[in-house]
This record gives C-alpha cells, structure tokens and sequence, in this order.
C-alpha cells in the first residue's frame, strides 16, 4: 500500500479512533476501529477520502440522537438509516 503523504510503499491498513463532530453541531463522537492507513516511514495515521465520505454520509442518514460515544466503526455502519442516501451531497 503507497502512503499519499510521504509516497513510502511502507503504508498498511490499520484501524484506529477518530472523532467526528455531529451534522447539527451538537456534541462529538468518538468512533473506534475506523479502517484507516498508518506509514511507518513518515508516521501518519489517517483516512482515505472514500472512508471519510462513508462515515459521514451514514451520520447524516441516521437519528445521531440515539448514538453512544464511543461506537465502533463497524456499530456506526450497521446503524438503520432514515434515508437511503444523503440528498445533500452535492
């Protein structure tokens, strides 16, 4: 796997925490186990940009109401949604 910051060939999937602020504002939560990329020559630790679009369209397309903090990645996606799909998406 290549590392988009450092280009290092080094880069392997990895799962770790994150934290997202809700659509309407009112708190933050805490994800864990989010599929993420870690560089071992540069040290980075991030998400690729499809991950970040999944997570953020499923806390749109739920009732984040009910949402524990934390929650894992994989408990956040089993979530029901209220929509099918995110209709604010440009």
């Amino acid at each position: 796997m290549k590392c988009h910051w450092c280009g290092s060939d080094h880069a392997q999937e990895a799962r770790r925490t994150g934290y997202w602020e809700l659509p309407d504002g009112s708190r933050a939560v805490e994800i864990k186990e989010i599929p993420s990329v870690s560089c071992r020559d540069c040290g980075i630790e991030y998400q690729e940009d499809t991950m970040i679009e999944k997570i953020e369209d499923q806390l749109m397309l739920i009732d984040t109401k009910k949402l524990s903090s934390p929650v894992t990645y994989d408990d956040l996606m089993a979530v029901p949604r209220l929509l099918k799909k995110n209709y604010f998406k440009l």
